[in-house]
């Protein structure tokens, strides 16, 4: 079966069903998890699927209240946002799928927008601070990412719950580690 012809498939399970994963559509199709990667590169640019922490679905299938990466309900505490290049905006629950979301369109990103998790503010993700694993849960995505506006509020609350801190670069590869089941990230911040 050419490319073409998998991407055609594809679409089709996906008006069926939703989501699949990547291993259930390298299985159903025959074909290695690395051409299933390859056969929807072409479909993620163009905008008609969506990764989402459970493999892919097609961007229609998604809520305008529902998180663009994990299709839960968006959260108001931690929100974030990805502003394209083409000037479309996702909404993303929090930052643990605002990371793996901007780590899967990195140059389709015009800007990337969060919230100081105490202060409510609006930030640039590129200039905040990320906080993983702390022992205060939100109830969110896990691992869990917290964002700090300030490196000494992301300390004193580090103090407090636990962590660690990143800056963007550094986050947006340790949470593709970790979703990787690479968890020692050898960290000592």
């Amino acid at each position: 079966m050419l490319p073409i012809e998998r991407q055609k498939q594809l679409v089709t399970w996906l008006k069926e069903e939703g989501t699949l994963s990547i291993a259930e559509i390298s299985r159903r199709l025959n074909v290695s998890e690395m051409t299933v990667y390859r056969d929807i590169k072409p479909l993620l640019e163009e905008n008609k699927i969506n990764k989402t922490s459970g493999g892919v679905s097609l961007v229609s299938t998604i809520s305008p209240n529902a998180c663009t990466y994990c299709l839960k309900e968006l959260n108001n505490r931690q929100p974030v946002q990805i502003i394209t290049t083409q000037q479309t905006v996702e909404q993303l629950c929090c930052p643990h799928c605002g990371l793996l979301r901007y780590k899967d369109i990195e140059k389709n990103v015009s800007q990337i927008i969060c919230r100081d998790f105490l202060q409510n503010t609006t930030i640039s993700a590129k200039l905040a601070y990320f906080l993983f694993n702390t022992d205060f849960n939100v109830n969110c995505c896990q691992p869990q990412v917290l964002t700090f506006d300030l490196l000494k509020t992301a300390e004193q609350f580090q103090k407090g719950f636990g962590g660690t801190i990143l800056r963007f670069d550094e986050a947006v590869q340790e949470i593709a580690r970790r979703m990787n089941g690479e968890t020692d990230c050898g960290c000592s911040k």
